[in-house]
């Protein structure tokens, strides 16, 4: 939180989308899963795990694409190397999520 000209205004914890490639196989990612959730919740009880889809690519390696809260994108590439298994491909700021839910239905815009 921060004062700004005697008001108070609440600051966002950027949120982050995570690409990892895992050094392991698929029956061995609870286990992954599990010490991560150990190693912030012990390390770093200001990040928050939100969610991850895992998904198997094209070669049968596992990866996942996690989303993070987290005050800065240094802290979640530390989690990341505390964690080990696995590769980060990519960090991305998330700068906002959409739904179905956003966008009015239209009329079918392909015509037959």
């Amino acid at each position: 939180m921060t004062r700004a000209r005697g008001r108070c205004t609440i600051r966002r914890m950027p949120r982050y989308l995570i690409e990892r490639t895992y050094t392991v196989d698929m029956d061995t990612l609870p286990e992954v899963a599990t010490r991560s959730k150990a190693i912030g919740h012990h390390r770093f009880p200001e990040i928050v795990w939100e969610h991850s889809h895992v998904v198997i690519d094209q070669e049968g390696t596992a990866k996942s694409y996690c989303v993070y809260s987290a005050p800065t994108e240094e802290m979640v590439r530390e989690h990341a190397r505390l964690l080990g298994d696995h590769f980060v491909q990519e960090i991305y700021e998330i700068a906002g999520d959409v739904s179905p839910k956003d966008f009015p239905l239209t009329a079918d815009p392909v015509r037959s």
